[in-house]
């Protein structure tokens, strides 16, 4: 206690300035005046920064270009297939008269040899049957079933074993061929009549070819294409995604491709 300071007659303490927050002492302002802009007053406590959420980039902080977005970055929702934003994949779908001269040149490619093996093996087939004389001689005059029976009889006999050869021969070259469309649309997406024409199958999900598997599922479920009067066949002629019965079984699409 001191009495004789003329400033503190009765021996008081003089007030203390405040602690800081975390028992730290709060900035000293600069000398010669008031605290400058921006310095907290005495006893106030400075107002603290939002925390950024983890992985969100920091105040002034750009995320990297051209890579993956960090952890905690919002992704981007997938574009569907066929949309403009997914790189690298074509935009819309192969025409109704694409799909339909493609299948044309693969009948021809396919079916020419074989078709024109069937023509010879029935020709041949004729000629033998027609020069064949059927033996009705024990057969009554009202007897038609013995009539009918004796000429199916001399066209078997009459048949010449050539013509079992063309016909066998026609059905391996038209599922060898069949098989051939098969493997190559499965591995490129392509048959020579779709790669004339600049369109390929691909999955709706990936727009990758499917392999030989499921085109091979694929081509069974074209003969429901067929049902009520071939109404699957004509379906792309309205169909947002110009697809048929087979192609919305299977979830395949028929795209432009370069050629």
């Amino acid at each position: 206690m001191s009495f004789g300071d003329p400033n503190n007659p009765y021996g008081q303490q003089p007030p203390q300035a405040p602690q800081g927050p975390y028992g730290q002492q709060p900035p000293v302002p600069p000398q010669g005046g008031q605290p400058g802009y921006g310095y907290p007053q005495q006893g106030q406590v400075p107002p603290q920064q939002p925390q950024q959420p983890y992985g969100y980039p920091q105040q002034g902080q750009v995320p990297p270009q051209g890579g993956q977005p960090g952890y905690g970055y919002p992704q981007q929702a997938a574009a569907p297939y066929g949309q403009p934003g997914m790189p690298g994949m074509p935009t819309g779908y192969a025409g109704w008269g694409s799909r339909f001269g493609a299948i044309l040149i693969d009948g021809l490619i396919v079916g020419v040899v074989p078709g024109i093996l069937y023509i010879i093996a029935i020709a041949v087939a004729a000629s033998s049957v027609s020069s064949a004389t059927p033996d009705t001689s024990n057969c009554a005059p009202s007897d038609y079933n013995c009539f009918q029976n004796a000429i199916n009889t001399a066209s078997s006999a009459s048949t010449p074993g050539f013509f079992y050869v063309l016909i066998s021969l026609a059905w391996l070259l038209a599922v060898g061929g069949m098989f051939f469309l098969i493997a190559k649309e499965g591995s490129t997406g392509q048959t020579p009549g779709k790669k004339a024409l600049g369109i390929k199958v691909v999955k709706e999900a990936t727009g990758q070819p499917m392999g030989f598997g499921m085109t091979f599922v694929r081509y069974i479920c074209r003969y429901l294409n067929g049902l009520l009067c071939g109404i699957g066949w004509l379906w792309p002629l309205w169909d947002d995604k110009s697809q048929t019965f087979a192609d919305k079984l299977v979830g395949t699409v028929v795209v432009p491709a370069p050629k």
